[in-house]
């Protein structure tokens, strides 16, 4: 009762950043538009006729710094009742005690991007979305919300890696695809699931994993497109078509492809989800042969990366995990591979995952370990990361401004992406 009660006073407490609804109007060329920032007049990030660089400049020269920040982050995000929004813990989803109530996040941390990890009917998801958008509108400048996912049409699930298929269609996991070795039917499978997510409003998808299967002990090769690299590149290639054309647009869902620099190689297969990692190794001195598949991510076009947790031993100039290391995020993936999208850290580099005050889940920061939130966020900034993944902490970004240790300029970088 006592999160519950405690759930109750934060959704409360965040009603006092609403704004009204962003009415309709009529510019004076006859232009309809929506006020998002009711303000009254047309301003260029409402004008769909402008382009998209115009409207980021417009739209990022009104942000506060806690809206610039709080776009620097996306978290898991439930579903309510019949629906609704998640605005308190429920016991039949346990997932949502580790959770901050939906208006919390969206209107007093001034967040946008979430993680929907739950399937329902799709009427009520589609529900929910509409939901979240109405009140996504009644901040100050109506920013709307970005929906992610996990691969959800597999018959498999592993809440670290997935979310089950409910009412979507099911399909054999990647490395069934990959045994198969029909690109047209990765295509059409990323094609079909893309049609999928856009009816309930996902519009980013966290996969494919261009990870590469060279560790028959890592318990993640399911997710992967096999061991060989030329054939994973080939099916890479086709599953980003799938999912977002040929081009970025209104009908594509934007790919997180994942784990650069690549996941595979883990020491004895221990995950670095957990504590029991011991590094990845490159046996043959192989480190680049993973690279091979990101390739042909980039050929594709994919919108976002997402690093792994785990050190690539002996690698770099620093032992720390892939979302704290410079060398992999700006050396090689900005520098060398040209890559100006977004890169968003996998989930929980910062802080323990924690429901009732226990650790369910500790942090991932390895090669930070002994060091302190501040200096963790610090350091994947520095890194050259754009986003934090599984985090809520928009505040403590913000902070780090205002304490002169990160400039707002830097922030401005990540956001305009």
């Amino acid at each position: 009762m006592h999160v519950r009660s405690k759930a109750s006073k934060a959704v409360k407490q965040s009603y006092q950043y609403l704004t009204p609804e962003a009415p309709f109007r009529t510019a004076d060329d006859g232009f309809q538009y929506r006020d998002l920032n009711k303000n009254g007049k047309l301003d260029i990030y409402e004008d769909s006729r402008r382009s998209p660089d115009e409207r980021t400049e417009d739209l990022l020269s009104q942000m506060t710094l806690e809206e610039k920040t709080g776009c620097m982050f996306i978290t898991m995000i439930g579903m309510g009742k019949d629906g609704n929004l998640m605005e308190k813990p429920t016991l039949s989803d346990p997932f949502s005690f580790a959770l901050p109530p939906t208006s919390e996040m969206v209107l007093a941390r001034r967040m946008n991007h979430f993680n929907i990890y739950t399937s329902m009917d799709p009427r009520l998801m589609a529900l929910w979305y509409n939901r979240l958008q109405k009140l996504a509108e009644r901040t100050r400048l109506g920013i709307p919300v970005t929906i992610a996912s996990d691969p959800r049409n597999a018959y498999t699930r592993n809440f670290l890696a997935g979310a089950p298929a409910g009412s979507f269609s099911q399909w054999c996991e990647p490395i069934g695809l990959a045994a198969i070795g029909d690109t047209f039917l990765t295509w059409k499978h990323a094609d079909i699931a893309r049609q999928e997510y856009l009816a309930v409003g996902i519009r980013v998808a966290l996969h494919p994993m261009a990870d590469l299967a060279t560790e028959p002990r890592w318990p993640r090769i399911n997710g992967t497109f096999g061991e060989d690299a030329a054939l994973a590149s080939r099916m890479v290639f086709a599953y980003i078509k799938g999912f977002q054309g040929d081009s970025i647009g209104p009908w594509s869902v934007a790919c997180m492809t994942k784990h650069f620099s690549g996941g595979g190689p883990q020491k004895e297969g221990l995950d670095p989800h957990f504590q029991f990692t011991k590094g990845q190794v490159y046996p043959g001195n192989n480190f680049r042969y993973h690279l091979i598949p990101f390739e042909a991510a980039f050929k594709a076009g994919t919108a976002e990366i997402m690093p792994y947790y785990g050190i690539p031993v002996g690698q770099t100039s620093e032992d720390v995990g892939m979302g704290f290391n410079k060398d992999i995020i700006t050396g090689l993936l900005r520098n060398t591979y040209h890559f100006n999208g977004i890169v968003c850290t996998d989930w929980g580099l910062l802080t323990d995952s924690k429901a009732f005050g226990i650790t369910i889940l500790p942090t991932r920061a390895h090669g930070m370990m002994n060091k302190t939130v501040e200096e963790r966020m610090l350091k994947v900034i520095e890194a050259g990361v754009d986003q934090f993944g599984g985090e809520a902490i928009p505040e403590v970004l913000a902070k780090l401004v205002k304490d002169g240790k990160i400039s707002e300029a830097r922030i401005d970088s990540s956001v305009r992406r």
